[in-house]
């Protein structure tokens, strides 16, 4: 006859006769994995399941941050930011991720607070009404420089633009005449605004992308694709919107000019899209190569400025929007350096792993670029109210 006994150690002592008579009992232990908790100090191992579920993310992986060695291919783009990397997570965790500290937080914040920046100019842009005020000259008594010599006989005429702050003031002295005739006009006419905003459409679109790029890439080597994918496509729209305002307003007197230069950076920038859309595009060792194409694609900007400054060279608008235009380049040129050359980071690996390095300076420089390029779109808009074509 047999009975069965659990001890204290979680084993199972089976005890039986020898099928003799009289003789002493046989006994064997078994012990069971399943009742066994690893580093406990008894009892029943629910505590110590508790705790190895606490570790893990969703029930299924850790959400720990890993190593540069420790990444998938598909994650691998700086080697020399080496610690602080999000691998493989639920996209719950990524997304929540965006309130925790990692080497991609910066990079998202940066284009996530810029893409609310500029949807405020651009319902500043779309609510602000021009002003035309009209002074005469005793009116202007007080004033110095050239505009208080004018006669009684001419008026100032003023337009004024406030999108964040910024007043963009038009000029012009005509006699009482004219510039009640210029006034009369553009109250009943203002020029086209669908250039401008599409080019703050293709600010917001190029700053949210990379800020979804950056926290939800690490999901999956399908999200990496994709979202990678959507970030050059923003990047892309970027570059060609920045040309419509520039193309538009310059030559709105000269439809062939217009269309030629829009039409040929419309297309480059399709050309563009395509290609990032082949695999090998993203590959790291073809980071020079994506920062040539985008780079050639600003570039070709310098054409349709170097026409308008032959065209319009006298005039004060074109001035301005030119040395506008010219720091966005500057800003556009110094990103794209810093982005392909890895600087600092590739000077001290691991030490700008969380704050400092190139990508997160590319994303200050683009964004003052494009605000740059903002203000010079608000000039753009007062030259062509006031004087149309």
């Amino acid at each position: 006859m047999a009975t069965t006994v659990t001890t204290l150690e979680k084993t199972t002592t089976i005890q039986s006769d020898d099928g003799m008579g009289g003789g002493s009992p046989k006994a064997m232990t078994l012990r069971s994995p399943l009742l066994t908790k690893k580093g406990g100090k008894g009892g029943d191992g629910s505590a110590g399941a508790k705790h190895q579920q606490g570790m893990k993310c969703c029930g299924h992986r850790p959400c720990e941050l890993v190593s540069y060695d420790k990444l998938p291919e598909f994650l691998k783009h700086n080697e020399f930011i080496v610690d602080h990397y999000r691998s493989e997570w639920p996209v719950k965790d990524a997304l929540l991720s965006a309130f925790s500290i990692h080497n991609e937080t910066i990079n998202v914040w940066t284009h996530l607070i810029g893409f609310f920046v500029f949807l405020a100019l651009t319902v500043c842009a779309a609510t602000m009404v021009p002003m035309e005020f009209e002074a005469s000259h005793s009116a202007m008594a007080a004033s110095t420089g050239p505009v208080a010599n004018i006669t009684g006989g001419n008026a100032l005429v003023l337009r004024s633009y406030s999108g964040d702050g910024t007043v963009v003031a038009m000029r012009a002295l005509r006699d009482a005449s004219v510039a009640a005739d210029t006034v009369s006009a553009a109250a009943g006419h203002r020029v086209a605004r669908w250039p401008f905003y599409a080019y703050l459409c293709g600010a917001m679109f190029c700053l949210l992308m990379s800020s979804a790029c950056h926290l939800l890439a690490c999901h999956s080597e399908h999200a990496s694709y994709v979202f990678l994918r959507l970030d050059y496509a923003g990047i892309t729209g970027l570059i060609v919107t920045s040309f419509y305002p520039l193309v538009y307003y310059t030559f709105l007197c000269d439809p062939f000019f217009q269309a030629l230069y829009l039409g040929f950076i419309t297309a480059s920038g399709a050309a563009a899209v395509a290609v990032s859309l082949l695999p090998v595009f993203e590959r790291p060792q073809l980071r020079w190569a994506r920062a040539g194409l985008f780079a050639c694609m600003a570039a070709s900007g310098l054409v349709p400025i170097l026409h308008k400054m032959l065209v319009f060279g006298a005039r004060p608008e074109a001035v301005v929007t030119t040395g506008y235009e010219m720091a966005m380049g500057a800003f556009y040129l110094a990103g794209v350096l810093v982005y392909a050359t890895r600087v600092p980071e590739r000077w001290m690996p691991g030490r700008f792993d969380l704050a400092g390095h190139s990508h997160q300076l590319f994303h200050v420089l683009v964004i003052a670029g494009a605000y740059a390029h903002y203000l010079a779109g608000l000039v753009y808009l007062s030259w062509r109210d006031v004087e149309g074509c």
